[in-house]
């Protein structure tokens, strides 16, 4: 083959160091544009859709051939973060969270996730973030050790 092809979708979560609630809907108004042209400027951004709440986000995009997760998500997180601590005062010492889920979904759930990612306000009402973590960690059977899970 002449050409290298790639199609894959990833379906993104992080939260703030210490779950602290520092996203309000005014700050995550400005702060997913300024997420989605991180991912434009990464060519990740193929039907992207990014939401979340007070102390976590979600993100649904196309992973590059150019690119690994983990450098994705570390371009996201730095930008992101220096972005925030300009904001308001009271965020100077913004962090998110060290790790990250990262899960590859199928082009046929991409409406669900989709919908999933835009509904989270509604969603964390019934469930928490670390429970809605745990969940999706279990539906993706993902080892994990409880005692790294959260920082």
């Amino acid at each position: 083959m002449s050409q290298s092809l790639c199609k894959i979708l990833i379906h993104l979560v992080f939260s703030t160091k210490g779950r602290k609630c520092l996203l309000d809907q005014t700050l995550r108004v400005e702060l997913y544009p300024y997420i989605m042209q991180i991912l434009k400027n990464n060519d990740c951004c193929y039907q992207s859709k990014i939401g979340g709440t007070e102390n976590h986000v979600h993100i649904l995009c196309a992973l590059p051939k150019i690119i690994s997760v983990g450098d994705l998500i570390k371009q996201i997180k730095a930008n992101s973060s220096k972005w925030i601590k300009t904001k308001r005062e009271n965020l100077w010492n913004f962090c998110w969270q060290r790790g990250y889920g990262a899960f590859s979904i199928s082009p046929v759930h991409m409406q669900v996730i989709s919908s999933y990612i835009a509904n989270q306000e509604m969603h964390h009402k019934k469930i928490t973030f670390e429970d809605e973590l745990r969940r999706l960690i279990k539906k993706y059977d993902v080892a994990y050790d409880e005692h790294y899970l959260f920082d």
